[in-house]
């Protein structure tokens, strides 16, 4: 079990819910969020890597195998309806569930406690947005029922690949898929808090389509270093500045050890 997050500084208007002793002893205090919203969560490195592709468990690899930064993904999940990657996410995180407890075992007991408290199911909806054409029909997350927003091209073929328990919804007659259409269909199931743990693409498009909330960014004290080899930074795919001007609120600051976690709001 990790130590306790120090509270650095947060906002005093910050929402906060009920959570269990253990949780709010964890996180030195409550956490809410603005419903409904959805928010992003990301580990960087101290010199901004957030993905090293073809790396296997880059995340924790660039987190420097932080409990606390496992412990606030747990957190993030357990306040969460559902919880949005890529089919690039998908790739790789072969052995990915994105469930609650399996982020932060340690405490699976109260983070199961939380979601009973707020009315959630044991697990939050896990959506995965893709075309379908780098989909891994094979992943097992596909077999415990998940839900793939593709494209109305796309639809057929991913419907025929995935075992039966998943579900495909084509939300777009583009070529791509429309995120603030994918989240629309999430928003008519019921999902007030959606957490998007998608690739720093996926993010660039949510940010630049103003779709991001909040985002919730560790900050290693690793140095990640770049090369030849690519390396991705937290937004990837598009330009914003100097046409686009998106800039973070800070709502809180928390630390542990040598690592911070940073609470941005983004609109």
């Amino acid at each position: 079990m990790i130590e306790a997050l120090t509270v650095l500084a947060e906002a005093e208007d910050l929402p906060r819910w009920d959570l269990p002793e253990l949780l709010a002893t964890l996180y030195g205090g409550g956490i809410g969020l603005d419903e409904p919203c959805v928010v992003a969560n990301f580990v960087e490195s101290l010199d901004g890597v957030v993905a090293v592709p073809r790396l296997p468990r880059s995340h924790a690899v660039i987190g420097d195998e932080s409990g606390a930064d496992r412990f606030v993904l747990a957190l993030l999940r357990a306040c969460s309806d559902a919880v949005v990657v890529g089919a690039g996410t998908l790739l790789s995180s072969p052995k990915g569930t994105w469930r609650v407890d399996r982020a932060y075992p340690e405490a699976a007991e109260a983070l199961g406690e939380l979601r009973a408290a707020r009315g959630r199911p044991e697990q939050p909806l896990v959506a995965i947005v893709t075309t379908g054409a780098s989909l891994d029909p094979t992943h097992p997350v596909l077999e415990s029922g998940a839900l793939v927003l593709t494209t109305s091209a796309g639809a057929d073929g991913v419907r025929a690949s995935v075992p039966a328990a998943t579900e495909v919804v084509a939300v777009t007659d583009a070529d791509t898929v429309d995120l603030a259409a994918a989240l629309e269909v999430l928003r008519d199931r019921g999902c007030s808090v959606v957490l998007s743990e998608a690739g720093p693409s996926m993010f660039g498009s949510l940010v630049a389509s103003r779709l991001v909330d909040e985002l919730f960014l560790t900050v290693s004290p690793l140095l990640a270093g770049r090369a030849a080899t690519a390396r991705l930074g937290l937004v990837e795919g598009v330009e914003l500045v100097p046409q686009t001007r998106v800039a973070g609120n800070l709502r809180s600051v928390r630390a542990h050890g040598s690592h911070l976690f940073l609470r941005y709001a983004l609109r």
